[in-house]
């Protein structure tokens, strides 16, 4: 097996485990993260804990594990608000050249204008920090993204010869889009979905950072190397784990999206 097939193969299994460990977090995890231990503060690995602990002698290993939550629970939310809101946008684009393709395709060009970052702070300005509203602001972002994704490949299917069979037929634009433009155009959709995921754990992982994402007593991956800061030279490892975490599951969620690219077109795949 050649080494990107490695990759391949390993991504979705990396995947796997981090939502397993953000699932069991749910409901068991070595230790309480609200529980405050000042005197077995920033410890190395020990049986207790594999991982250390941190400034406030809390568990490293349970906080990782609580922090996936937020990483994978935002992100995914933010994808189906995007998916909800951009496909049938793109799907109506397409159905409808004029000014209802051009209105859509220039609102997803001003968006595009701005940083996705900005944007998002600039709608968590307006509702205030938490895990939801992060999901929300990344989510409105992601919508103009899948509209235009959707647009470009729904517009190519309406000259194929199925599609005037079906038209002929007596179907109209709604009937036509959903059950012969959606199924057809579901791989590229489905690969945009892993890589706007990708981003969704970035995008929480930098707004948590800021102290606008997932809120106190929650753990999160970002906030907790914005709180390791101060402590790099002592224990560089409260800011190194969660970061690597972060590129982790980053790694394995992009991983994932090139098993689906090349399960979906085997041609593509070397």
């Amino acid at each position: 097996m050649s080494g990107r097939r490695c990759a391949v193969v390993l991504g979705p299994i990396l995947l796997a485990l981090i939502a397993a460990a953000a699932l069991l977090s749910l409901l068991w995890v070595p230790w309480d993260i609200a529980a405050i231990d000042v005197s077995h503060k920033l410890q190395s690995g020990s049986p207790a804990h594999p991982l250390g602990t941190d400034q406030l002698g809390r568990d490293m290993l349970s906080l990782l594990m609580v922090g996936a939550r937020p990483a994978l629970g935002v992100a995914l939310l933010a994808l189906v608000v995007g998916l909800a809101g951009g496909v049938p946008l793109g799907l109506l684009a397409a159905a409808r050249p004029g000014w209802i393709d051009e209105l859509v395709a220039r609102a997803s060009d001003i968006l595009f204008a701005f940083p996705t970052l900005v944007l998002a702070m600039v709608v968590l300005a307006v509702w205030g920090p938490g895990a939801s509203h992060a999901a929300f602001a990344i989510g409105l972002i992601n919508i103009p993204v899948f509209a235009r994704v959707t647009r470009a490949a729904a517009r190519g299917m309406w000259t194929r010869d199925f599609i005037l069979a079906a038209r002929l037929a007596g179907k109209g634009p709604l009937r036509i889009s959903i059950e012969h433009i959606l199924p057809n155009i579901a791989g590229p959709l489905i690969v945009q979905a892993t890589l706007q995921m990708s981003l969704g754990v970035l995008a929480e992982a930098a707004l948590s950072f800021l102290g606008l994402g997932a809120q106190p007593p929650v753990a999160s991956w970002g906030r907790m190397v914005a709180d390791a800061q101060t402590l790099i030279a002592v224990a560089p490892r409260l800011a190194l784990l969660p970061g690597l975490a972060i590129i982790v599951t980053i790694s394995a969620i992009n991983l994932t999206g090139e098993a689906l690219r090349d399960w979906l077109a085997p041609e593509t795949g070397l």
